[in-house]
Order: structure tokens, then sequence, then C-alpha cells
């Protein structure tokens, strides 16, 4: 059975500890091993580079994952990029060099990457930093690693726009490159960025040190063991339903892994903090600079700005549920927080539900936005018992509950399961 792993807030509610936690509790044949039970896989399946999913190990490691799977530190466990990953190769080398200083040195070789997946460039990023520098204050939010750029170019010219299958031909590459330089310079003057032979040089390297497939290939890893899919950033986020314009160039929904799955039976699984976070500008109605929530391994930066936290709001995931379609079970993280003042939003001043609009209407979500920013929030006292407040008010089971960064600090409170096509699925998590 296979599983889809999505975020229902602004991103950073656990998802990669989660991921690591559904990896650690299963079985793994490795290359080298026969065992009954086939490998795992982590398939990403949208945003890119920009990512942050830490996973700490009992033993200390820590690694943030960007693009790999934020299985990666179980051994045996793979990573496919799909056709939907905005995939950058020199971020990723360096996130590679990292794992090895972890003693993880075979990361790459457990690496797939679809040759029709977007290619993020150093002229993407430095083009993403020029335009968010130039809003001043009004600043939407980023990470400045050229992400929604790589997009953006992307759709204005498909025919021109780089993919991974390019950095095997050199000669592509470098008038793709070219001309893609070129044309930002013409609207943005010179970029901050490398010469394009380099780039290529670099690019071609990465395509000599892992192993680029065609679409062919996840449809035979799909029909050979468990897939856990990886979603990026969060559903009150995403590119159509988002609350615009602080929002990402990415479908953070269901919706790409389904099409991956290609009619294929999968598990959804929604990630909660106890409390709502958002890093960055735009509406987070229950903001509290009061509550003492800090997370060092999400500080204030140059691009994002401040980390924010709040209180839990059942409003805006209720809307996030809607949006995506709802879940099959949930898994509600940071419950180490218990008794530390989060209180849940059940209700705003002037509404319980946000009705999402059709995906597109951007001035729609852009005057919800609006009212978003000018609304107050109608709190009740911190729950007795936070699942089962969760669940009254998300109507979804929660079945995982994290109790701290470790896999070890999980526990699995009801089995998951759901219905697809009339027929129960199941997935068994062992212990770790």
């Amino acid at each position: 059975m296979h599983i889809v792993v999505v975020d229902l807030g602004f991103g950073d509610a656990g998802k990669g500890t989660v991921v690591d936690w559904l990896c650690a509790s299963r079985p793994v044949r490795t290359v080298a091993s026969a065992g009954d039970e086939p490998a795992i896989s982590v398939v990403r399946f949208n945003g890119g580079g920009q990512a942050a999913h830490t996973v700490v190990l009992p033993d200390g490691r820590r690694h943030t994952f960007a693009q790999f799977g934020s299985g990666t530190l179980r051994p045996g466990v793979r990573t496919h990029l799909s056709r939907f990953m905005v995939v950058d190769p020199l971020a990723l080398v360096v996130e590679a060099d990292h794992l090895v200083a972890l003693g993880v040195g075979d990361a790459l070789s457990r690496l797939t990457v679809d040759a029709g997946a977007p290619l993020a460039t150093p002229y993407h990023r430095a083009a993403n930093r020029a335009r968010e520098l130039a809003r001043g204050a009004d600043r939407h939010g980023s990470c400045g690693m050229g992400v929604g750029e790589t997009m953006a170019y992307l759709l204005a010219h498909p025919d021109a726009a780089p993919h991974v299958g390019d950095c095997r031909d050199p000669e592509l590459l470098r008038h793709k490159l070219s001309r893609l330089r070129g044309r930002l310079e013409d609207e943005l003057g010179p970029l901050d960025a490398p010469p394009v032979d380099a780039c290529v040089d670099a690019f071609t390297a990465f395509a000599s040190a892992v192993s680029i497939v065609d679409g062919a290939f996840l449809e035979r890893l799909l029909d050979t063991g468990t897939v856990v899919f990886e979603g990026a950033q969060g559903v009150l986020l995403d590119e159509w339903h988002g609350f615009h314009p602080y929002t990402t160039w990415s479908t953070t929904t269901f919706a790409n892994a389904e099409e991956l799955l290609a009619g294929r039976d999968a598990l959804r699984l929604g990630v909660l903090r106890t409390f709502t976070t958002r890093h960055g500008p735009g509406p987070l109605v229950t903001e509290d600079p009061a509550l003492d929530l800090t997370d060092p391994h999400n500080p204030t930066n140059p691009w994002q700005g401040p980390f924010r936290v709040g209180h839990f709001d059942a409003v805006a995931h209720r809307y996030a549920l809607d949006v995506c379609g709802g879940v099959d079970a949930l898994a509600l993280t940071h419950l180490d927080v218990a008794g530390r003042g989060v209180r849940m939003c059940r209700r705003y001043d002037w509404t319980d539900r946000l009705v999402p609009g059709p995906a597109g209407d951007l001035d729609r979500q852009e005057a919800l936005t609006r009212r978003l920013e000018n609304t107050v929030p109608r709190y009740d006292p911190e729950p007795e018992d936070w699942a089962a407040a969760v669940e009254e008010e998300l109507g979804a089971p929660v079945a995982v509950t994290s109790h701290g960064p470790t896999a070890a600090d999980k526990r699995q409170r009801k089995a998951l399961r759901g219905l697809r096509g009339g027929r129960t699925l199941s997935v068994s998590v062992t212990a770790c």
C-alpha cells in the first residue's frame, strides 16, 4: 500500500519526521539482501530545493532534507524525484555531501530523477532574489532558491525551458542556458551568476553521477514495493487555493501524487502541528507573539522572513481539508508542547468555515487574504486531549501522534486505514 503525506498548514508541520517514521517502521530489503519485503521508496511530487524537512535519528544525527526523500537516513530507502519536482543539481550535490558526512555515502546511488523534471539554475535563483528585493516592503516571502522563477519561465517558454534530461546533452543544455540567461538579463539587468559554460560542466557532471530515467520508471517502481509520496510546503500555500499573493508556485495538495499513481490505491495522510505556524508574510489569523514556541531549525532568514507562531487554527485547517478533498488519517506533531498555553481557534469573528473557490481565481483568493488580515480569532481553552479535540474539529482520525523529533517519539494511535473504490485499505506500521 502506498502512502501520500501532505502538510495541512503553511508548511513546517513535520512531514519529514513522519516520512522517516514510516520508512523506519517497516522492514527494508537492500540490494544486497534477500527478504520478502520490497524496498521502500520515497517520491517527491511537488516543490523543489526550498524544502526543509528535518529528521533526527536516535543517535543524534540530524539532516534537513531539501531534495532527497526524508527516509534517506534509513539503509536501503530510495528517492525518486518525479516530473513535478523542480530539481536543483548544485544544491542536491551539496545536500549529498552533508549526507556523506553523516555516514550516508550511497545517497546518490539510491537516487533516480525523472528526465522531464524542470531544471533550476543559478540564473533562476539570481532572478528570484532580484525580483523579491525589488518588491521592497511588499515582498511576498520567498526561499530565494529560484523555484518559482523556474516554473514561471517554464510556463512562459515551454519549449526553451531546461529540464533534467537536457543535462545529458551539453550542446542543447548550453543553448537553453544561454537563452535563459539572456532573457532574464534583458528584463532584470546583469545577474550575479556563474558563466554558462561553468553551469554546463556542473550539470553534465551531475548527469553522470545520478540515474536519470523516463516516466516508465515510476510505473515499474509503484508495482515493486511500498512508496511514500512526500509533499513539500503546505496546502495553505497552494498556488491556486492559498492566500494570494503569499503562495508558492506549486500544487501542494494530493493532486500531483494522484496523477503519478495513475489510479493505484494510496492512503492519504495529513500532517498538522498542535500550533499553527507560518514562515514569512501573509495571513496567520491566530498569530500570538506571546507564545514561547521558538523553533531553532526555522529561524528568521533574509528571504523568508520571520518564523511566526499562533494557536491551533481549526478554521484554516478545515479549509485545507476541503481544498484537498479530505484525508484518510492525520498525524499530529509537537504534542510535547502540550500544557504551554496553546489554545484552539474553532471559529473566526465572521465564520467557522472558509469555502474554497474555483482553482485559478486569484482575485477571489486575494480578496480572501485581505479579509483574513483583519479577522479576529475566537478561542476555546487548551484541550485536555489534543488528539480527540482535533478529531472532533476536523472530522478525521488522528492515527499518529508525535511527541519529539525522532521516529521513536511517534505513536500509532489508530490504524492507518481508508476507503477506496468501496474497499477498505489499511497500512500496518510496526513499532520502531
